[in-house]
């Protein structure tokens, strides 16, 4: 009888367990497949922390933000099925073990700000997201062990469908959303948010205390300096970096600042007050943007001027790449200076384009889905680019379940209706035939 109860009790954990870790799984992969630059950028971030930015070649870091999403969906979605027992809690207990001794020494060093583990739908502080991997690393030592214990949804000889048609979906979303926008924005970016509502302080409340720190070099000594002790200019500058002295409330926007170019005069207020529409531009790295559809920038500049708009190129570039990109492009419009993660938190496109208006985002563009003239005809007021699109998450979520689930209840459907019946028929058949075998060795030994 204890025997039956902790086989019991062995298969009810092992399940919840296997629940627990395919919903994580799933939704930290999801998350990453639908923002991949997002993912980019992070383990871009990892790597610098560690010294090994310049280790691996420039494409390495969204390469592993694909292939990591892809592998933590398809982890969870075969864990959620029972399928690939093998594969998929051997792959579960080793992304834990790797995960969960770096989370603690995230935790205890901090060399970044939060892990990244999902994205930016859901931020987790290191210490949160250290212990949030010890239990999921309990569960996962737990599927491993007792893997036998898992309950199948799909048979084996359908198995092979399910596995592929999640690695083409996974792999689709993320190359669809690297193409065009994330089809979900987490960001505070998102369409619909008004920049300065979003940068405000309630009163009473408590800011932020940052701090510049300036990093120069003297005859092969860097230093650190504020802004009290600046030294010379015998002094080189390497790079600046701004560090919290004193947390407070952080409003969600906190580093939004457009400084003009040629003027340098601080224009954000001016521009995020401005009651008629203005283009913002955004590439984060000029030096690095897409010139492919620079002849339509320079089109939808010259209907910016044509109507009175404003139109300005947000940039964290240097002086002489600017140029460069003048040069190259025919550039006229005018350009800002704004701090690159800003710029990269802004859009997932470099460059992209943001229609803002009284400091509303209206819309945004990646520059492979810019505005043409054909779209452009008449005055913002009057077109429907003009408004503010509109953009559902319970909508999009609903799409994607639709293409993601639709199918796999298709494959189930079959696997109930079809294989697992013939199963049955020639397990029927097969004892039938056994059963006629004995009987008629039993007679012949009679006779």
């Amino acid at each position: 009888m204890k025997d039956k109860e902790l086989h019991i009790i062995q298969k009810v954990w092992t399940n919840l367990c296997r629940f627990v870790l395919a919903g994580v799984f799933i939704f930290s992969g999801f998350v990453k497949a639908v923002d991949p630059l997002g993912s980019e950028y992070k383990i871009q971030d990892y790597l610098d922390a560690f010294g090994m930015g310049t280790w691996f070649p420039a494409f390495f870091p969204l390469l592993a933000g694909i292939v990591l999403s892809a592998v933590e969906f398809s982890v969870g979605v075969f864990l959620f099925f029972g399928i690939r027992k093998t594969t998929a809690t051997w792959l579960a207990l080793l992304l834990m073990i790797c995960m969960t001794p770096l989370t603690l020494y995230l935790a205890l060093a901090n060399p970044v700000s939060d892990c990244g583990c999902f994205g930016d739908a859901w931020v987790l502080t290191n210490w949160q997201t250290f212990w949030k991997n010890v239990i999921l690393l309990i569960a996962a030592i737990s599927v491993f062990r007792w893997k036998h214990q898992m309950i199948r949804f799909i048979s084996a000889k359908m198995e092979w469908l399910v596995s592929l048609y999640t690695f083409l979906f996974v792999f689709a979303l993320s190359f669809y959303c690297l193409g065009n926008l994330p089809i979900l924005d987490f960001r505070p970016y998102k369409i619909g948010k008004n920049i300065p509502e979003n940068m405000s302080i309630p009163a009473g409340a408590k800011p932020t205390v940052y701090e510049s720190v300036f990093v120069l070099e003297k005859n092969g000594e860097k230093k650190e300096f504020s802004l009290e002790n600046y030294p010379d200019s015998t002094w080189k500058f390497i790079e600046a970096r701004t560090i919290v002295k004193e947390k407070g409330y952080e409003p969600s926007i906190h580093d939004f600042s457009m400084t003009n170019l040629e003027t340098g005069e601080d224009i954000t207020d001016k521009v995020l007050a401005d009651k008629n529409y203005t283009f913002l531009l955004v590439a984060h790295r000029i030096e690095e943007a897409d010139d492919s559809n620079i002849d339509l920038i320079n089109e939808i500049y010259d209907y910016a001027v044509e109507h009175g708009y404003g139109f300005y190129c947000l940039t964290s570039s240097l002086d002489y790449q600017i140029e460069q990109w003048k040069d190259k492009t025919g550039a006229e419009y005018p350009f800002c200076l704004m701090d690159d993660i800003t710029l990269k938190t802004m859009i997932r496109s470099n460059p992209g384009l943001m229609l803002i208006k009284e400091g509303t985002i209206l819309n945004k563009w990646s520059d492979s889905e810019l505005p043409d003239e054909y779209a452009l005809t008449d005055k913002l007021e009057n077109l429907e680019l003009g408004k503010q699109k509109q953009e559902s998450d319970v909508h999009t979520i609903g799409y994607v379940l639709l293409w993601f689930a639709i199918p796999l209840l298709m494959v189930l459907g079959v696997d109930i209706l079809v294989v697992k019946r013939l199963e049955k028929k020639r397990k029927k058949a097969a004892d039938k035939a056994a059963g006629n075998s004995q009987v008629s060795s039993e007679t012949q030994k009679n006779e």
